[in-house]
């Protein structure tokens, strides 16, 4: 039945309010919901046929198990006890009962708020309805005491040990997250009011779109970040001038063009990440590294990795060293004449590039001069949040998964690191896209977050066990070529990047890493994250970062003394590379006696997962 109007001004506000909850046209509402059951079908249909072709495969029995083990150990410490257990109850019952007495409070008084308010920043309950309406005022605060609650449980069980602790948050935080009432449609005032207003026109288009990233993850979701129609890579995005001049089964060789006329001495080697596209370092001409880095007189060369399938199942560190980093080297002097070079590794490349350093101190290699690593770990100690997801149980059955395709999917990996911000890459993005029914803008840096990579069955496991597991690379334990790896062997100067608020490569880890090396480290602290950290143009004067003295100690006494410095950390670090060899030569063309194999970016990084 229609509801009769109301007269007044404010009697019209409130039944105005009231009507938004209700559908326009019941009649499309309903045709609509069941387009969006359909599209949801298509899903459905996706997922299960991408398992019964075996295209898809399920390795989600370890962690789960790995978490109810979790779980089941914290619940055994507030359940071993009677006088534990009640306590816990009668704590969060109290706090329902602060949220119900503060609402009978609402009622009769005026500028009352919320008995549980949600952090500033946090942009799930912005909306003004999650404090006006009572019902969803009431979700929201239940919500955040139950949640606080859940984590104080992992911080009150006084006998777990660090490692369970560790992994009890992450996951208690995963689930607190995933079970926010702002990712469902009847507990989001925004999305219920959406849904009325349009007849479930949104859900239509988010059922269609899930069905899309099903469909393009070949049988797993590939949650869409960006509007990717918006991109291409060599036109808008990686498109700084440059030639192929080297292409082996692993890797092509990138040569950037000269922007200068004269340009240093010793070239300047970038060793990406392979489990990310080297482009990172290449967004476009206003964010580049690259660019920057030829502007200043590098001569610049990138390795880009090739996007692993099958045919490169058995190839280990050892193959990504020789026929990536010394396969570069080798091109580097064919190319110039130059015998030295500085070498820069960025995150996993970084950790590679230890890893080669070691081996070739060992075999008397001594091309690399000098060495930069950003946001590099060598010893995973304090490795953050990716830990959970290495333990014994969750590696042998990733590889086993990965001994079926010789490779570990790439939507694989891109969860992990997206749950390491899930508030941030995994449910605005679900909420807005499958509820909301909205696409998703165009952002090149999560398009290039997307547009993820394979990984080698063989270099994979052996990064994970060695590092992660095992932490073998830090303490001599590492063995390639039937060499044991000693970082103390590395005796060229080291620029050591890290990034304060990075949820991959933490501070404090590598920090401690600085230590394991046997020559002068220039430790350096930015600002910001992972990326955004590293990829900080001086004209774009954000953030800032932070000097000191040498990397010994504890991190927080280091930076409780260090220097703060506003901007880019680029400068002193292109200061830094003077201090070690300042000699210029004639600028150097990229292909200058042989035909080049193709332009920037060339052909590997446009192969997609």
């Amino acid at each position: 039945m229609a509801r009769e109007k109301q007269t007044t001004g404010a009697e019209n506000h409130e039944e105005s309010a009231f009507d938004q909850y209700f559908a326009k046209d019941p009649e499309r509402l309903a045709q609509n919901l069941a387009r969006a059951l359909e599209e949801l079908g298509k899903a459905a249909a996706s997922w299960t046929q991408a398992r019964e072709k075996n295209e898809a495969s399920d390795i989600t029995a370890a962690p789960l198990a790995d978490m109810i083990r979790t779980f089941s150990r914290v619940s055994e410490y507030w359940l071993g006890d009677p006088t534990r257990a009640l306590e816990a109850q009668t704590r969060l019952f109290a706090e329902f009962m602060g949220i119900w007495a503060n609402a009978i409070r609402r009622m009769s008084e005026e500028n009352v708020g919320d008995y549980a308010s949600a952090a500033a920043t946090d942009k799930r309950f912005q909306n003004p309805e999650w404090g006006r309406n009572a019902f969803f005022s009431f979700l929201k605060q239940a919500y955040l005491v139950t949640a606080r609650w859940a984590a104080d449980l992992v911080d009150g069980a006084d006998d777990l040990d660090d490692i369970t602790r560790h992994k009890a948050r992450f996951y208690v935080e995963q689930m607190s997250q995933a079970l926010s009432p702002s990712n469902f449609l009847l507990t989001n005032p925004e999305l219920y009011r959406e849904t009325m207003a349009s007849n479930g026109e949104n859900l239509v288009r988010g059922m269609r779109m899930l069905a899309e990233d099903i469909a393009a993850g070949k049988g797993d979701l590939k949650l869409r970040q960006s509007d990717s129609s918006q991109f291409k890579i060599g036109e808008n995005l990686a498109n700084t001038p440059g030639k192929v001049i080297a292409r082996n089964e692993l890797v092509e060789i990138l040569q950037y063009a000269p922007a200068t006329k004269k340009v240093l001495k010793r070239p300047l080697l970038i060793v990406p990440p392979w489990i990310n596209k080297f482009y990172i370092l290449d967004l476009n001409p206003k964010r580049s590294f690259i660019r920057w880095a030829v502007e200043q007189g590098h001569t610049v060369f990138v390795i880009s990795w090739v996007n692993p399938d099958e045919r490169h199942a058995r190839y280990d560190w050892a193959d990504y060293i020789d026929q990536g980093i010394r396969f570069a080297l080798d091109t580097i002097e064919a190319a110039t004449e130059e015998k030295q070079v500085n070498a820069m590794g960025y995150c996993v490349g970084g950790t590679l590039l230890a890893a080669g350093l070691a081996l070739m101190a060992a075999e008397g290699d001594d091309r690399i001069a000098s060495a930069t690593f950003l946001t590099t770990q060598v010893d995973f100690t304090f490795a953050g949040d990716l830990k959970v997801f290495v333990d014994e149980d969750q590696i042998q059955a990733l590889d086993a998964a990965m001994r079926e395709r010789g490779y570990l999917d790439a939507t694989r990996m891109a969860t992990a690191f997206n749950m390491l911000r899930a508030g941030d890459l995994i449910w605005p993005y679900v909420v807005n896209n499958y509820l909301r029914g909205q696409a998703p803008l165009p952002f090149d840096l999560l398009y290039w977050n997307s547009d993820s990579t394979r990984l080698a069955a063989a270099n994979h496991s052996y990064y994970l066990r060695n590092c992660y597991l095992e932490n073998n690379l830090s303490q001599g334990r590492a063995v390639l070529r039937g060499k044991s790896l000693h970082l103390e062997d590395i005796k060229i100067p080291i620029f050591n990047l890290a990034t304060r608020e990075d949820h991959i490569a933490p501070a404090k880890s590598v920090f401690l890493g600085s230590r394991f090396f046997g020559g002068p480290v220039e430790f350096v602290l930015a600002g910001s994250g992972h990326i955004a950290g590293v990829i900080n143009p001086p004209e774009m004067k954000k953030y800032q970062f932070w000097t000191g003295r040498d990397p010994e100690g504890e991190f927080d006494d280091w930076m409780a003394n260090a220097d703060e410095h506003a901007g880019s950390w680029w400068p002193r670090w292109q200061y830094w590379i003077l201090s070690q060899d300042s000699r210029q030569v004639k600028a150097r063309k990229p292909a200058k006696n042989k035909n080049a194999l193709g332009e920037a970016p060339g052909d590997y990084v446009r192969i997609r997962a």
